[in-house]
């Protein structure tokens, strides 16, 4: 399948492993906008990659019937466009795609951004139905997580940090899109990391006011995988968005150059 990837390429001296970026759900690659020069400034090159049914990449069926394992053949397929075995630097959902990916492949490492926890999102799940269970339930009656974030304040308290300036928060908003019920599904039911199935190393950022995985559900992943959890102060969910972007990026960078 024709993925969009999208590319920007290292200044200055060129570090030895590109960064592969993977958006999480509702997002595409756009969410790494700020990483992406970021990095190259610093001398990686860097691709971003449109799941299925995201940004500009299509879908050869409809995204309702869309799983995980074929968004981690999306990554695969992303993998080998590239001249060079990347550092996989995944968010949330693509945290999880990553994982099951490296079960099967070894990498030089990879970067976890807030990914899905070991146990899934059933606690993810039960937080969002005490807070808005109308939402919750428009979600599962249309097979479609958009209800979820089709409201601006809704999406903003789930995915930013209360600080994020009006504008981004706006921005963000008009950009974010449905989601697969079915890798939902997954997520909660039939996907699971298994880190001792992980060969490749791996190192883990969260934030402390992320309201979707919590900051002990992301401390337990990390000790599977027997690394330090980095720890972004009033970091959200989407730490590579919102005013502490730049520190999750120094964090995925840190962590990147030990690999």
């Amino acid at each position: 399948m024709d993925l969009n990837v999208v590319s920007v390429p290292s200044l200055g001296k060129r570090r030895l492993h590109p960064l592969l970026f993977v958006h999480g759900a509702w997002h595409g690659a756009w969410c790494w906008e700020r990483f992406l020069p970021w990095f190259s400034s610093r001398g990686w090159e860097c691709h971003a990659v449109d799941l299925r049914g995201h940004g500009r990449s299509p879908n050869p069926r409809s995204l309702r019937r869309t799983r995980i394992a074929d968004y981690v053949a999306d990554v695969t397929d992303a993998i080998d466009s590239l001249d060079r075995p990347p550092i996989l630097v995944a968010h949330s959902m693509g945290g999880l795609v990553a994982q099951r990916l490296l079960e099967d492949r070894d990498l030089p490492g990879a970067v976890l951004v807030a990914p899905v926890p070991l146990g899934g999102a059933v606690r993810a799940t039960f937080r969002t139905l005490r807070t808005h269970p109308l939402k919750f339930l428009k979600a599962n009656a249309t097979m479609n997580l958009k209800p979820l974030i089709e409201n601006r304040g809704i999406a903003a308290e789930m995915l930013l940090p209360a600080d994020t300036h009006p504008d981004e928060v706006q921005r963000v908003w008009e950009r974010l899109q449905g989601e697969s019920y079915l890798a939902y599904l997954d997520m909660m039911f039939f996907v699971r990391a298994r880190p001792p199935l992980v060969a490749s190393r791996v190192a883990i950022v969260a934030g402390t006011d992320d309201r979707i995985f919590s900051l002990a559900e992301q401390r337990r992943t990390a000790r599977a995988y027997g690394v330090e959890l980095a720890v972004i102060k009033g970091g959200a969910h989407d730490l590579m968005l919102g005013p502490r972007w730049e520190a999750a990026a120094t964090a995925v960078a840190a962590a990147a150059d030990d690999f």
